[in-house]
């Protein structure tokens, strides 16, 4: 179907030095020097010239490499897609090309030389500065690789990015703080952190199910997510989105373009293409559509999407949506302060707002705090408006 461009690209390198026993994306742990990651390496050249031919990257704004670990490939492989991106589209400083990395295989001649070749944003999988937890969690590096790594990004790139991770059965409250004030200290300018989630068929669901290992606690995990936002909002860092943080300025633009609604296209092992126009949404995965969304599936998914940015929705797409969902004259709607909208989603927002998830405040409707860690109820309630 003719659609709208593509805003957006991501890369999948879906090779690591080990799984985490948490992880259940499409990753596998491969040596180094296995022919198979040169075989994949090439394919995704291949892909990237065959997009560029086509006309897909002429409009691209944000790059997002991802994985898996994309240090782990090495700096020879990582140059030859760096360049093959180079040379399919226009990688200008304008355009937000991130990479992630992980502390075990992050170099400071990896940092200047992805750096030379386009890359301006790192994202470093660091999870914890407690050995201690990082032993649970399988990781690979120890606290110390972490601020290494962190300070290796440093001495090229201003925008660096760690994700966090909260809730893990034998992590203190206390032990979670220090890593956030750690991170703050380290002067990164993005923190992203997460609660964690016992994913099926991963080591950690085979450990719970058989009493090795306790579920995460709610009421943990909420404080985590609560002593986060303190921490960080007091070192001046703002929350952009439920598990985002960022220094004024260095919000993740590839991040946000997913919760807005911009076609996005993805390439490698199981990465997903976002395809749309004012009638349709399609979401593909490896050759199979695994999301196909009319126009009112649309406006709810967006409705849903916007509620997890700090922004929230502003009223008059809230008007549009209930012109989407409802039927209801966009045009004739009042959109003041008093109403939003009408039918099922005004309904749907006065009842958010009663349970205390959603606020109305400044011509917008913004998640509140508890919003965001009742997030389930939150997203749900504005899905089913079209199912």
């Amino acid at each position: 179907m003719p659609h709208d461009p593509y805003k957006a690209l991501y890369l999948h390198i879906p090779f690591c030095v080990r799984r985490c026993g948490y992880c259940d994306f499409a990753t596998s742990a491969v040596e180094r020097d296995s022919p198979v990651i040169d075989e994949y390496v090439e394919s995704l050249v291949l892909q990237l010239r065959r997009a560029s031919k086509e006309g897909e990257l002429g409009q691209i704004e944000t790059v997002y490499i991802g994985g898996g670990t994309p240090s782990h490939i090495g700096m020879g492989r990582l140059s030859m897609l760096l360049y093959a991106l180079s040379t399919a589209m226009h990688l200008t400083p304008e355009v937000e090309c991130t990479m992630e990395a992980n502390p075990e295989s992050l170099t400071e001649a990896m940092v200047r030389d992805i750096w030379a070749l386009g890359v301006n944003r790192l994202s470093i999988g660091v999870q914890s500065f407690d050995d201690e937890v990082l032993r649970i969690l399988g990781r690979a590096h120890d606290a110390e690789a972490a601020r290494a790594a962190v300070r290796a990004a440093q001495t090229r790139f201003h925008n660096v990015s760690v994700d966090l991770m909260g809730g893990i059965p034998g992590q203190s409250l206390a032990s979670f703080e220090a890593s956030v004030r750690e991170a703050v200290a380290l002067g990164v300018t993005h923190v992203s952190v997460y609660p964690l989630t016992i994913e099926p068929h991963t080591p950690f669901d085979r450990a719970v199910m058989c009493g090795e290992m306790a579920e995460p606690d709610d009421d943990v995990e909420a404080a985590c997510m609560e002593a986060a936002a303190r921490i960080l909002g007091e070192a001046g860092f703002i929350r952009y989105e439920v598990a985002s943080y960022a220094r004024p300025g260095l919000a993740s633009r590839h991040n946000t373009a997913y919760w807005t609604g911009v076609p996005y296209l993805g390439m490698g092992r199981s990465a997903v293409t976002m395809t749309q126009n004012a009638e349709r949404r399609m979401r593909v995965q490896d050759g199979r559509v695994v999301d196909d969304l009319d126009a009112r599936q649309m406006a709810a998914e967006d409705l849903m999407l916007g509620m997890r940015r700090a922004v929230g929705v502003p009223l008059s797409q809230v008007a549009a949506a209930a012109a989407a969902i409802d039927g209801a004259d966009a045009g004739s709607l009042s959109v003041t302060d008093g109403a939003t909208a009408a039918g099922s989603v005004a309904a749907a927002f006065a009842e958010l707002e009663v349970l205390g998830l959603a606020e109305h405040r400044g011509g917008r409707i913004r998640p509140t705090e508890r919003g965001w860690l009742c997030g389930n109820e939150l997203y749900g309630r504005l899905l089913d408006l079209a199912p």
